[in-house]
């Protein structure tokens, strides 16, 4: 199945408390990994980051079109887990396009596995 990567991750768990997360499915790295507005130098912008595996729910849903059911799949993660990733990442770019921010691509908990990501574009 492959290693998954921990990378970035701050414990968003106080005392350490909660489950861990699954490890999730990325099709590819992405080939950027940080946006920001034109014209401005980044020591003037606030910065907002987007994981990895968040990244790959925009990829899979909104560029690929797949239901979210599809795309879950694809990603080992439940349907309902599919939802809340995708949700925080469109909040996430949402805000660092509204707001000006730049957008950081790093860390998440991911495999980089084609094995399981079958038919991607």
């Amino acid at each position: 199945m492959g290693i998954c990567l921990i990378l970035g991750m701050k414990n968003q768990h106080k005392n350490n408390v909660g489950r861990p997360q699954k490890c999730r499915f990325v099709n590819r790295s992405p080939l950027h990994n940080f946006f920001k507005p034109r014209g401005i130098p980044m020591s003037d912008l606030e910065e907002v980051s987007i994981t990895v595996d968040e990244i790959e729910a925009i990829r899979l849903a909104d560029f690929n079109g797949l239901y979210h059911k599809d795309a879950a799949l694809k990603m080992g993660v439940s349907r309902q887990t599919f939802g809340r990733i995708l949700a925080s990442a469109r909040k996430k770019i949402s805000d660092g396009i509204i707001n000006g921010k730049a957008i950081e691509i790093k860390g998440g908990v991911y495999n980089l596995s084609k094995k399981h990501n079958i038919n991607t574009n």
